[in-house]
């Protein structure tokens, strides 16, 4: 039995040699096309790969069912807004924390995490990218402010690691960073309308 959405397929576990081979089927279903998988159930246990193409490796004489459940994509890119409001108070947070490591002369492990914050900063930019290029939102004045804002920033703050001026560095995070994660609050919150109002039409 294969389930997709709580709806019967009318296909059977056993035409299919593998659960890959099965799930490359299931994707083909028209009814999936604005859709994104969010979890497999195989047997009525939630099933995820632990490597590539683990679900070849997996027989499907042993399996008497499979529940694939989804939701539109865009009600998976609202959540993805709420998720990247989270990150803004991570980057909040981060810079915060960075800025006070410095100031008490804690340079290795404010460098450990102002590493790791510039890995979020460039995972939230890009995946702000992605959400604009989806849903090709219109062109936002705010989002082209902050964008423009963390991109110099970027610059600015790369050159002050380089001369290793850790106390102008706090200062950049604290008076100049820690502004425009606040300006980000703002746009996710608009992007998450354009998201919305995009796919009425």
């Amino acid at each position: 039995m294969i389930v997709i959405d709580g709806n019967q397929t009318g296909l059977s576990v056993h035409n299919f040699q593998n659960l890959e081979e099965l799930l490359v089927k299931v994707m083909e279903n028209p009814d999936l096309g604005d859709r994104v998988v969010t979890d497999v159930l195989v047997d009525n246990e939630a099933f995820s790969e632990i490597y590539p193409h683990q679900a070849e490796d997996i027989e499907t004489r042993e399996i008497e069912s499979v529940e694939i459940i989804s939701v539109p994509v865009k009600d998976m890119a609202v959540n993805i807004t709420r998720e990247l409001y989270k990150v803004v108070r991570l980057m909040h947070e981060g810079g915060k924390s960075v800025a006070e490591l410095f100031r008490q002369a804690d340079d290795s492990q404010a460098l450990e995490v102002y590493q790791d914050l510039l890995d979020v900063i460039r995972d939230f930019l890009s995946m702000i990218g992605v959400l604009r290029e989806e849903f090709s939102l219109r062109d936002n004045p705010d989002f082209n402010s902050a964008a423009g804002e963390i991109a110099e920033l970027f610059t600015e703050m790369a050159d002050v690691m380089e001369n290793e001026d850790w106390i102008l560095l706090s200062d950049l995070l604290e008076y100049e960073f820690i502004p425009v994660t606040d300006k980000w609050k703002n746009v996710i919150a608009q992007l998450r309308e354009d998201i919305r109002e995009n796919s009425k039409g």
